[in-house]
């Protein structure tokens, strides 16, 4: 068995660049549809420490979480455009965060009809899963650390997550072709798309090549790690305990705020799109230290798991159709809004695009809002929860 702690390092940063690449070739990339490669990067590594072949028990993948985790947050939520999100408008808005509460009520809900049948401990999953429902994997790995979910617990998390947004995404895909009488239905008021078509062209051009240069890339993670180190300072000064927050918990509360702050400052200047890249590549590893302190006996309540998910779809979807014949919403922002939820950057423009021609920017604004919101939703969903455990 490995245990040194560079070799285990080094172990790591090759099962991530082995998948990337695969992912990334045109060869080979077909491989990774039906499993993404954020599975892979989670689920090699925990063979190689069920197999015996690395040390799952090393501190060092704690080590790994605690430094990479929060510059990685940091370094995906620097180059935010809130003014183009604001100019969405209120029916966008409103869709969208009603979505995101169909996904805080629905994790409530079925936590508490199959807490009998998985346990209490699952609080923190079910946090860790509204979370990536609200706006991507990002977030759950963020939420698992904050509130320290055992590793028996977000594994079988995690296999839902890859299975059931997938499964949502081709429904409502399918569901397309229906927007015409689901707006007769629901009187909807279709001039909204002609004013988002015109606010996404608006944004399109307001659009800058941002500098490129390795320098701006240095500048960015230098940034991303000392507001990251001020946070952990700070963190140890708010209130901690069972009943309230851990320190990391903090530490990625105040990382991720300060991030969405200073995307509104000049200081987003030093993004671009290497510094989003930059951040996954960082998160990536933090989630293959994941993968290896978990194990395979781990997954034996997947299929439970993935009725409770169904239920969780289920009240999301309700609320989004309450939601949506209140306002008189059209199918598309419905549709648009669940998806920036569930399934977060990449599917959501797909499906802005597959419904509305020319409007998958609203797709990815709305997708980037759940990125940004994501953490916050998970922590309080999993503390709802938590009261709910007796």
């Amino acid at each position: 068995m490995m245990r040194d702690p560079l070799f285990l390092i080094l172990i790591l940063i090759a099962v991530e660049s082995l998948v990337l690449g695969l992912s990334a070739n045109h060869k080979t990339k077909h491989l990774f549809k039906i499993l993404p490669s954020m599975f892979w990067i989670y689920f090699l590594p925990m063979v190689l420490s069920t197999c015996g072949v690395i040390d799952a028990r090393h501190p060092v993948y704690q080590e790994i979480t605690k430094y990479l985790l929060p510059p990685a947050l940091f370094l995906m939520l620097i180059d935010m455009d809130i003014e183009s999100i604001v100019r969405l408008g209120p029916s966008a808005l409103i869709m969208f965060f009603s979505g995101t509460l169909g996904i805080l009520f629905g994790m409530v809900v079925s936590f508490i009809i199959f807490k009998p049948f998985i346990g209490t401990l699952f609080w923190g999953g079910f946090g860790a899963l509204a979370a990536s429902w609200t706006g991507g994997s990002a977030n759950m790995i963020a939420v698992k650390e904050a509130l320290n979910t055992p590793e028996n617990v977000f594994l079988p998390m995690v296999i839902v997550d890859t299975i059931l947004p997938y499964t949502w995404l081709g429904i409502v895909i399918f569901c397309a072709g229906r927007q015409k009488d689901f707006d007769a239905w629901n009187h909807s008021d279709r001039r909204i798309l002609d004013d988002l078509a015109k606010q996404g062209a608006g944004s399109d051009k307001n659009k800058e090549n941002k500098p490129q240069a390795p320098v701006i890339l240095f500048v960015s993670i230098l940034l991303a790690f000392l507001v990251s180190l001020v946070a952990r300072r700070v963190a140890v000064f708010f209130p901690t305990g069972k009943a309230v927050l851990s320190p990391s918990a903090w530490t990625i509360i105040l990382v991720t705020a300060s991030a969405i702050i200073l995307s509104m400052t000049p200081i987003k200047q030093v993004a671009s799109s290497r510094t989003h890249l930059a951040g996954k590549w960082i998160l990536y590893l933090v989630l293959a230290s994941i993968g290896a302190r978990a194990s395979l006996s781990n997954a034996s309540q997947v299929g439970i798991l993935l009725l409770a998910g169904v239920v969780v779809i289920a009240v999301h979807v309700l609320v989004l159709l309450i939601v949506a014949r209140l306002i008189r919403a059209p199918l598309f922002l419905a549709a648009t809004a669940s998806l920036s939820n569930i399934a977060g950057l990449v599917s959501a423009p797909v499906v802005a695009e597959i419904y509305q021609p020319g409007l998958a920017s609203v797709g990815l604004l709305l997708a980037i809002l759940g990125h940004s919101i994501g953490v916050y939703n998970g922590i309080l969903t999993g503390h709802i929860c938590r009261l709910f455990m007796t």
